[in-house]
């Protein structure tokens, strides 16, 4: 039998995804499990983004992120970018992230994730502890050792991580 608990943000497990935002000449990233998919077509994601972190004012005045996929070798970085401010830190100098121009939006990609998805804020949605920002997912960047011959992406060799609370 089930035991009931009160109302809770529990899922499981959830992307620890490096969220990338600023410019490629002044990045910024941040660790956000609470991401996903909410649309198919046109393709649609989301991040929800405490209004007192750094990375908050960032993507609501340029309208832009990249949600860069971690791997088990970003784990580290991952878990250490989401623990620091960037008012503090240059995060992709201390964790040594390269930053990359995306192909459509200003925010860099973390050229040390396999698979990037470059975002365009819809709407941003206050809920309470989080503010939500839809976004269109306008390009997807694919590390093309991951491109089979036949252009199939072989996402189960990336080796990526999923974070389950506790």
């Amino acid at each position: 039998s089930k035991v009931t608990w009160k109302p809770a943000a529990l899922m499981a497990p959830v992307p620890p995804a490096l969220v990338s935002c600023g410019t490629v000449e002044e990045p910024n990233c941040l660790t956000i499990a609470w991401t996903g998919i909410v649309n198919t077509n046109p393709p649609m994601t989301y991040i929800s983004v405490r209004p007192t972190r750094h990375s908050y004012h960032l993507i609501k005045e340029s309208g832009e992120f990249v949600i860069n996929l971690t791997t088990k070798e970003l784990l580290r970085t991952a878990d250490w970018c989401g623990a620091r401010s960037g008012a503090k830190y240059d995060k992709f100098k201390e964790k040594g992230l390269t930053a990359e121009p995306a192909t459509i939006v200003s925010a860099p990609m973390i050229a040390q994730s396999p698979v990037s998805l470059e975002c365009k804020v819809r709407s941003v949605t206050p809920l309470g502890t989080h503010d939500m920002f839809l976004a269109d997912i306008v390009a997807v960047n694919v590390d093309e050792k991951y491109i089979d011959e036949t252009g199939k992406l072989r996402l189960e060799q990336c080796g990526l991580v999923a974070y389950a609370h506790g």
